[in-house]
């Protein structure tokens, strides 16, 4: 039996306190409670998680909410949250929950908090709130725009000779607290390499897809990975503040579907053009344990100059002869 307090059930109404600090093993047994009552016990018609102690809530505690939330869903119960906090409702708010999950009467005393905290920023970690990395990410953005100025006739005259289609690529991916962004590349494969995929055998294990002869990617593409160019428009991405220079890598959708909850954590921030997965060669990480070390490693010791240090190992990869896309 975890920690966390009991779910208490009065008439056809579960109501069940959550932890001040909804993050790492908090956020675990939050989750394992919610799906054990849910599993043994005769369903209410609704769940209450009682959010009015609870200070601080990370992406691992997102991860724990939208997993109940959809186990309720599934069961026919419905689930409210009830006395949340601004902060919490900041973070719920740029996860984009705050329009699907339900609140009760008491979060509207929240809601009014929370327009009147418009400048703020939810609490994950120091890298998302440092000023000096977003001037550095709004420097590099701009420098990395005008680099992309300079190569696009080339690429995109190279793109269009080599298979038919549009010159940029894009799709969408997940961000700091699982915010959904639309990222953007140069094409490099075929155009209708989504629906491809399920055709191509996965030689990477857990959430990440990766083959090293996809049949997908085009000839100019398979330069442009090794290259690195089919990613300089995503510092339009940086520009937008939807990603960083440096941070963890930008996972899909379908991915973070089947995410456990401690694997939130590696959305605690901003994702990155260049990371810890880049700089300890991307194309030969093929586990996603790792990537997930990788990622809580770069949280761990991140600092402004820890950025400044792996930006110039990308410099040195980027020149490398076994460099390689994603």
């Amino acid at each position: 039996m975890n920690n966390t307090a009991q779910m208490i059930v009065v008439k056809n109404q579960g109501v069940l306190p959550i932890s001040p600090y909804l993050t790492g093993i908090e956020a675990v047994n939050f989750q394992e409670d919610c799906q054990q009552f849910l599993k043994d016990h005769a369903l209410p018609t609704q769940i209450i998680c009682d959010f009015s102690q609870t200070k601080f809530i990370d992406s691992s505690g997102i991860g724990a909410l939208v997993k109940n939330y959809k186990m309720a869903r599934e069961k026919g119960v419905e689930l409210i949250l009830r006395g949340v906090r601004p902060q919490v409702m900041l973070a719920l708010e740029m996860a984009g929950l705050s329009k699907v999950l339900t609140f009760d009467s008491l979060a509207e005393n929240t809601a009014t908090a929370f327009d009147n905290s418009e400048n703020q920023l939810p609490i994950t970690h120091p890298s998302v709130r440092s000023k000096l990395k977003r001037v550095i990410d709004i420097v590099g953005g701009i420098i990395g725009l005008g680099i992309t100025a300079l190569v696009f006739i080339p690429i995109a005259v190279a793109i269009k000779l080599d298979s038919p289609g549009p010159i940029f690529f894009s799709q969408i991916r997940c961000g700091w607290l699982g915010r959904r962004f639309r990222i953007w590349k140069f094409r490099s494969m075929c155009v209708n390499a989504e629906a491809l995929k399920e055709r191509i055998q996965n030689q990477a294990s857990g959430a990440i897809f990766k083959n090293d002869n996809d049949p997908r990617i085009t000839r100019v593409g398979r330069f442009l990975r090794r290259t690195s160019l089919d990613e300089l428009p995503q510092f339009w991405n940086v520009i937008k503040g939807e990603m960083s220079l440096v941070g963890t890598r930008p996972p899909t959708p379908n991915e973070v579907e089947i995410y456990e909850v401690p694997e939130w954590q590696r959305l605690n921030v901003k994702p990155g053009i260049t990371g810890e997965w880049q700089v300890n060669g991307r194309s030969q990480v093929r586990d996603f344990e790792d990537i997930i070390r990788l990622d809580l490693r770069y949280q761990r010791d991140w600092s402004f100059l820890y950025d400044l240090k792996l930006i110039l190992k990308t410099v040195l990869v980027l020149f490398s002869k076994n460099s390689g896309a994603v």
